[in-house]
């Protein structure tokens, strides 16, 4: 069974820095993208980032471009999620996502085929 384990989330200050991590297992997606998406109450699920499989180029969403920064451990089959100088508007529960339907990464929720729990960030001013 296919499994994507979000974790690191939590309360900081605005200000502060918080790295996520998603540990997939069930199966490898070191050729794969991966991506960050977050969903904050009464909005839909927004794209913040993602990364390519062996290449690892990445792209980010304009609103955290420059204070989040993704990466990944193919040995570890883990993905993670830098943020730094958080801001209040940054909160949303955080999902990590993989993409077996193409190599090319995506910014659109439905590019991605599996889907981790979510881990809640809060950030207070």
């Amino acid at each position: 069974q296919v499994q994507l384990v979000e974790s690191g989330g939590g309360l900081v200050q605005a200000g502060a820095s918080l790295r996520l991590s998603c540990a997939a297992s069930g199966r490898t997606f070191s050729n794969n993208p991966m991506g960050w998406f977050r969903q904050a109450p009464g909005k839909e699920r927004e794209f913040v980032g993602c990364i390519s499989g062996i290449v690892r180029g990445t792209l980010y969403a304009d609103s955290v471009k420059g204070r989040f920064t993704i990466s990944r451990d193919n040995a570890k089959n883990t993905l993670y999620l830098q943020m730094n100088s958080l801001k209040p508007d940054d909160t949303a529960v955080y999902y990590c996502a993989a993409r077996t339907q193409s190599r090319a990464i995506s910014t659109i929720a439905g590019g991605y085929d599996y889907w981790g729990q979510g881990t809640q960030v809060t950030v207070s001013s």
